[in-house]
């Protein structure tokens, strides 16, 4: 129903720590500012499809209150409710391979400044 929510929350957190880590001026902070964009447009672009598949599917609509589920209190229980357990795993599930990806993009970094040295 609108568990794209969550990667909208996660989104909004990761530009507001990107915007602080672009404030810096170091070598380190820049690597960091371009991986964060990473996390964010990924975030972004999953929750986008994903409010297309909810509008495709009728959850969600051009009138107000927007989410169906809000019209009725006992929908709106099991909108958060997802959001909380569906939405919620899937931001740790790609926050957890954006971090494999990071690990594993650093490592190769290491490694080939290792063989040039």
């Amino acid at each position: 129903m609108a568990c794209f929510l969550a990667a909208v929350a996660e989104g909004a957190v990761v530009y507001g720590i990107r915007k602080i880590v672009h404030k810096h001026e170091s070598q380190n902070a820049k690597a960091w500012y371009s991986r964060l964009g990473v996390l964010f447009n990924m975030l972004m672009g999953g929750s986008f499809l994903l409010m297309i598949e909810h509008i495709w599917h009728g959850e969600i609509t051009f009138a107000f209150p927007f989410l169906t589920a809000m019209k009725d209190p006992s929908d709106t229980a099991v909108m958060i409710h997802e959001i909380l357990t569906v939405g919620v795993s899937m931001d740790i599930a790609l926050t957890a391979i954006w971090a494999v990806w990071v690990l594993i993009s650093g490592l190769t970094v290491a490694r080939n400044a290792a063989k040039c040295a």
